[in-house]
């Protein structure tokens, strides 16, 4: 039932900056590990970096350097802050959670979001 969004997408130049959020549909308690992914049409989903529950994050090699992921656990939100971004940058941007805790004690596992177009492009 509950299922995540993201938001922020959008046209950008190369060097621009855009700033995704990921946040739950409706109110919950909290959201686990939140991993963020990003595919072009006809390739595989690749990893963008994760963020764990208490804040560690950890990075694909191509964008460490450029990209940031953050939480607000008040907010249960996730953000992607994407520095310097390149063409290659350019694909749909998904967030992923390991765990929602929901009123009434109930938990769902592995909830994913529809996605959010980044395109960097002059």
């Amino acid at each position: 039932q509950v299922q995540l969004v993201e938001s922020g997408g959008g046209l950008v130049q190369p060097g621009g900056s855009l700033r995704l959020s990921c946040a739950a549909s409706r109110s919950i308690f909290s959201i686990g590990h939140v991993t963020w992914y990003r595919q072009v049409p006809g390739k595989q989903r690749e990893l963008v970096g994760t963020i764990t529950s208490g804040g560690s994050t950890t990075y694909a090699d191509s964008v460490k350097g450029r990209f940031t992921i953050s939480r607000d656990n008040a907010k249960n939100t996730v953000y992607l802050q994407m520095n310097s971004l390149k063409p290659e940058d350019t694909a749909v941007y998904y967030c992923n959670t390991n765990r929602v805790r929901a009123p009434g004690g109930r938990s769902e596992y592995d909830v994913w979001g529809q996605g959010t177009q980044v395109t960097v492009s002059s």
